[in-house]
């Protein structure tokens, strides 16, 4: 079990608490590599026969796991909706949209007031969101202080006019959100919210949206295709919280302790699993 020895008392993330890596496990590492390479434009920063970590500007983003004989997520499987990549400006979120169109195809694309997203599926199935952040003064919000997130139709035309014709992700570019797909919203919400310590940013009954440090979202949990099974197979392996001191990583070690929630210390930090048996690694920076 992860050791307790003094905390910072506060049932909340602390400010500066972000997302760091997202892991997969694939079936076909050269296919699903050139993909996040090509189309959503990351780097290679480290490959073998195994595994690839693809990130910015030296920045770790993505792992890709190979696991040829694990098999393919269930259809009643809870597990992951998309992994969302975080672009720092209109103009690279036009040349990805342009590398899409050139290499893949895109799913959907929407305006959700807070941000402009476009979504796609990598080569085995795994969602996709590339995004881009509208400045948080402009964010539409309700009395009690959370966000009002829509989700309206994107002028494809409109952003590709903004195109920066990057060939790349830019410096900047970042994990900025993953949504899982959960068997019970109440549970994930007690999990994510009362023991790890996010803040409820939008409640819409079949999904929650819950963020550190006034983001608009870190984590989606939505209930939307019935899904009933805990996670398995191949696709998220896990994802990563990174807090900004020793103290706040102790504190949601603590957390976990009280709720007899299980947490393993790996590499510095803790890891443990949500009520669907999802990953989440948790560091400090």
């Amino acid at each position: 079990m992860w050791p307790m020895t003094g905390s910072e008392d506060s049932p909340s993330l602390p400010p500066e608490t972000r997302l760091g890596r997202t892991a997969l496990s694939v079936h076909d590492l050269d296919a699903t590599t050139e993909f996040y390479r090509t189309v959503v434009g990351l780097a290679v920063l480290d490959r073998d026969d195994e595994s690839a970590t693809l990130g910015v500007d030296g920045t770790p983003l993505l792992v890709l796991r190979r696991d040829a004989d694990a098999s393919p997520r269930g259809r009643d499987q809870a597990g992951l909706f998309h992994n969302a990549f975080l672009f720092p400006s209109r103009g690279a979120l036009g040349a990805a949209l342009e590398r899409i169109r050139e290499h893949w195809t895109l799913d959907g694309a929407s305006d959700h007031d807070v941000s402009e997203a476009l979504y796609l599926s990598d080569p085995e199935g795994n969602g996709v969101e590339i995004y881009r952040d509208r400045p948080p003064e402009e964010w539409p919000r309700t009395p009690d202080g959370g966000v009002a997130m829509a989700t309206r139709p994107l002028d494809l035309d409109d952003v590709a006019a903004e195109s920066d014709g990057g060939p790349t992700a830019p410096a900047g570019t970042s994990f900025g959100h993953v949504h899982l797909e959960v068997t019970s919203v109440p549970t994930a919400r007690e999990f994510y919210v009362e023991t790890l310590g996010f803040d409820v940013r939008m409640d819409a009954g079949s999904a929650l949206f819950v963020a550190a440090d006034g983001y608009h979202h870190h984590l989606g949990l939505n209930a939307w295709n019935g899904r009933s099974s805990p996670a398995g197979g191949r696709g998220l392996a896990w994802f990563e919280v990174l807090v900004p001191t020793e103290a706040a990583l102790r504190a949601v070690g603590e957390r976990l302790n009280d709720a007899g929630v299980p947490a393993d210390e790996r590499d510095g930090g803790i890891e443990t699993r949500d009520p669907d048996g999802i990953r989440i690694r948790i560091r400090a920076e």
